[in-house]
């Protein structure tokens, strides 16, 4: 028999809410007329699953744990038409549901998420710390990141079709994969909109960990952004430090410090750059992201030459200015020499040089799967 919605439901020690939101979520779905499925993934120690077979809703037992693994769970076992996603502990009215399933339904989006920071917050349903600090300060770092237009990136009460659903290569098994979700929506293309919602105070003790649960979010947007990650800090390093080395190089008396930091923030800040685009050639290589100039260019055949004839060029220059320091040092008879500007120049181009050739193999050697 098909099914028209199916309602994923992650449970852990909610008998209190369970028994007065499955019975309002029944009642709403059966005024809609459209035939349906509640599928309650366990991870209790109490009598929530008993309530919830005796309340009509599919069990299954949770074997791993975590909000993510639960909702994956779930979808492994849903044969609905469209996906509702949402929580069990009262914080959600599923009386709006029909207002999630409307613009599926009528094909004006793929993904719908319910927007509480547009609608309202009841008293008490909402810390302080989320509603005002962490919860808009992350929407706004996945906007700027993802280039998405989503006011509440966390809020759990969402629809999906389910081939939309089927190209969403969702794998975070924690908090962090209400994040994931809206990530790999906008890079798939999925049309996105926002349902402004009521949201209530929940039923039952909150198992948030407001700081923990903040940083995994954040945690997982800059390790899918890694021109956020790698690439702009590092410019920013080797650009910061060209300019003091340049102002360091040419002015009187001598500034050894300046030039020491300039040298260290140019090695650092290559290192890091080679650190971000070996992440991104991985992640195309892999199917995780699509290629862009940034990695066409490094991807190519000719890379490992080019690389390796840029790092000999610096390696030569190095090599010719030491070499000067060398024969200075010679013709005072092998004394004492003060040419640390020369020297701390030299140091950074052999590191760069190095570290350039290096880099030029690897990057080859993530090319061989495919016997470039």
């Amino acid at each position: 028999m098909s099914v028209d919605v199916s309602v994923i439901l992650p449970t852990m020690n909610e008998e209190e809410a369970i028994s007065i939101v499955l019975p309002k979520l029944k009642e709403t779905l059966e005024n809609m007329g459209l035939s349906h499925e509640i599928i309650v993934v366990d991870k209790s120690v109490d009598n929530t699953p008993e309530i919830a077979r005796s309340l009509g809703a599919i069990v299954i037992h949770q074997k791993d744990k975590g909000y993510g693994d639960a909702y994956i769970t779930g979808f492994n076992h849903a044969q609905g038409k469209y996906i509702v996603m949402g929580d069990s502990d009262g914080s959600y009215d599923f009386s709006e549901l029909p207002k999630l399933l409307e613009p599926l339904i009528e094909g004006e989006a793929d993904l719908v998420i319910c927007t509480r920071l547009k609608g309202k917050i009841e008293k008490g349903a909402m810390p302080w710390l989320h509603r005002y600090v962490g919860n808009p300060l992350l929407t706004k770092v996945l906007n700027f990141f993802f280039k998405t237009q989503i006011s509440d990136a966390h809020c759990g009460f969402r629809a999906i079709r389910r081939d939309a659903l089927e190209k969403l290569p969702l794998k975070c098994r924690g908090m962090e994969f209400a994040s994931e979700m809206i990530i790999e929506a906008a890079k798939t293309g999925l049309r996105i909109k926002e349902i402004p919602i009521t949201y209530h105070p929940r039923i039952g003790k909150s198992k948030l960990s407001s700081f923990k649960d903040g940083w995994r979010h954040l945690r997982l947007m800059l390790l899918y952004s890694p021109a956020y990650l790698f690439l702009l800090p590092g410019l920013f390093f080797v650009l910061g430090g060209a300019g003091l080395m340049a102002y360091a190089y040419n002015t009187n008396p001598l500034r050894v410090h300046s030039l020491i930091l300039a040298s260290l923030l140019i090695i650092v800040g290559f290192q890091i750059i080679n650190f971000g685009i070996f992440s991104r050639v991985y992640a195309v290589k892999e199917g995780l992201e699509k290629p862009d100039r940034i990695t066409k260019f490094f991807m190519r055949y000719s890379i490992l030459e080019e690389g390796l004839l840029l790092s000999a060029i610096l390696l030569g220059v190095g090599f010719v200015i030491g070499l000067n320091i060398f024969l200075k040092w010679r013709a005072s008879g092998y004394g004492e020499l003060f040419e640390i500007k020369q020297a701390i120049l030299v140091m950074t181009l052999v590191a760069l040089g190095i570290q350039l050739a290096f880099f030029s193999f690897f990057v080859s050697i993530l090319m061989l799967k495919e016997g470039s």
